[in-house]
């Protein structure tokens, strides 16, 4: 051996640190339905990432029962491939997620990876930020009173059930009641409401594949998905996924709120959710308890939407507002699941099959719907215009129920019967038709106050349309860009408008001649 060789070694032993370390090692000892229960890992954490050697590659697993001699693991993706005596490591890492600016217009898994065949979403020398999937809320010092609106374009409720910018609200009711549609609707007028859109993040959970490309597309068309994004667990993936997809929209959420942006997140929906949860529940052998959910299914909920929340200006001012959807089964609400989700949010949004049937979109009913944050989270012009709304529709469905079975009814019913059918004519809506809200509030002041009382009922239906028109043309410097910078209706602009519409039923009432 040569003296440059002996030397070079002497360095490199010299050199030599001795780090050993203990690593805890498991093994598989059951598996079943995506799960599996391991032997081994005693100092493992809840929600701790696993890795499992299968057959061809490692598979995750993530840690969540915590037993005395054993450990109960959900097996993320597939789980072809492992079996009784597979290895199990520790990864030290809680379950977590890359969060970045560059997930605004791409579709992901729960588990953060790309499924719009647009190629990696972070460039490979970047190191994006992890966000743990289950953080803590925000603490009641940490936030601030919720009393920015969301405007949703939705006439009957930016009117009658405000939304404000940290607020919990659900949306609920049968299926094929319109639910979805009201999250479109709310994701796609946010760029005609503001320069600076809130981000909206739309958790798919358990959905049709088409159904969701064709969400997708509607965004896109409408130019709403530069600032979504979509987080997909369809009705094919693991019911793991389906489990983890609401935590996943909710962490990137909170890094858009922590960044002081607004950001509102959708989970379409919890009742699937909960469903998923239930089986993992069972599987891992869990005591089922009432609808053999487990006894924690409200906690599963609360944990999650407690995180939406207003930050205080130490914090950043950011905002997280959760708008979840439960699908009911025959309009019953007293079911388990969503009583408890109507108890841990802040007002909900029902719609009624019957209502949709008899062609009242959005078949919202304002009698049961409610926002328990109310006219804080209202413009000073809409609160002015639209106070009066509630009542006045609450009392013509009394009427309309009364008159029915009544053969003579005076003058002044018959008044307030006409005025609720005109209110409600006005608040139909089509899809993916927002209206901003300086035309709700100009819309809301002519009906209201009776400016439409004269006109017959063929001369009714078209209004509303000519009306807009006619306002848009001649009335946008006067009337709705200062209603839209100052969200006030002041005595001025109030003038403008009185003599404006006075105007306009006189050219109505002339071209209909």
């Amino acid at each position: 051996m040569s003296y440059e060789i002996l030397e070079k070694l002497k360095r490199e032993i010299a050199g030599y640190a001795d780090d050993t370390k203990w690593e805890e090692v498991g093994e598989v000892i059951e598996v079943a339905d995506g799960i599996i229960k391991i032997l081994g890992l005693r100092h493992v954490l809840s929600q701790e990432l696993l890795l499992v050697q299968s057959r061809d590659a490692e598979v995750m697993a993530v840690a969540l029962n915590l037993e005395e001699d054993a450990v109960g693991a959900l097996i993320l993706g597939s789980a072809e491939g492992v079996a009784a005596g597979s290895k199990v490591k520790r990864s030290g890492n809680v379950l977590s997620l890359e969060v970045g600016d560059e997930l605004l217009g791409r579709v992901i898994d729960p588990l953060g990876n790309p499924l719009d065949g647009r190629g990696p979403i972070f460039k490979e020398n970047q190191s994006p930020i992890r966000r743990k999937l289950e953080e803590t809320a925000p603490s009641v010092v940490d936030r601030e009173p919720v009393n920015q609106p969301l405007h949703t374009g939705i006439k009957s409720i930016d009117s009658m059930i405000p939304i404000g910018r940290g607020q919990r609200e659900l949306i609920i009711g049968d299926r094929q009641t319109g639910k979805t549609a009201i999250a479109l609707d709310i994701i796609i007028n946010q760029q005609r409401d503001s320069a600076d859109p809130p981000i909206c993040i739309y958790v798919a959970i358990g959905q049709k594949e088409s159904k969701v490309a064709r969400l997708i597309e509607t965004l896109k068309e409408q130019g709403a998905l530069k600032y979504s994004v979509i987080v997909s667990a369809s009705a094919s993936s693991a019911a793991s996924f389906w489990y983890l997809a609401p935590f996943a929209g909710c962490a990137i959420g909170e890094y858009f709120r922590d960044k002081g942006k607004d950001a509102v997140v959708i989970y379409d929906d919890l009742s699937k959710h909960a469903w998923a949860y239930r089986q993992i529940s069972l599987l891992l052998r869990r005591p089922p308890g009432r609808e053999a959910y487990p006894g924690d299914i409200f906690y599963l909920h609360s944990r999650l939407l407690e995180r939406a929340s207003r930050l205080s200006q130490e914090k950043g001012g950011g905002s997280l507002t959760a708008l979840p959807i439960i699908e009911t089964q025959l309009g019953d609400i007293t079911a388990y699941v969503p009583t408890n989700v109507i108890s841990i949010t802040d007002g909900q949004i029902y719609l009624e099959s019957d209502l949709f049937n008899q062609g009242v979109r959005p078949a919202i009913n304002a009698g049961l719907s409610v926002s328990r944050v109310g006219s804080a989270a209202q413009t000073k012009a809409m609160k002015k215009v639209a106070g009066k709304l509630r009542l006045q529709l609450a009392q013509f469905r009394e009427l309309q129920s009364f008159v029915q079975f009544a053969s003579d009814v005076d003058e002044a019913t018959k008044k307030r019967i006409r005025q609720g059918r005109m209110i409600t004519e006005i608040l139909k809506q089509t899809d993916l038709s927002p209206v901003p809200f300086e035309r709700q509030v100009i819309l809301f002041y002519a009906v209201l106050n009776g400016y439409f009382e004269g006109l017959s009922d063929e001369l009714l239906e078209g209004v509303e349309q000519v009306f807009m028109e006619y306002m848009e043309r001649f009335c946008t410097d006067t009337i709705l860009g200062p209603i839209h910078e100052r969200k006030v209706l002041d005595e001025e602009i109030e003038g403008h408008l009185k003599k404006a519409i006075g105007d306009f039923i006189d050219s109505y009432k002339k071209a209909n001649a």
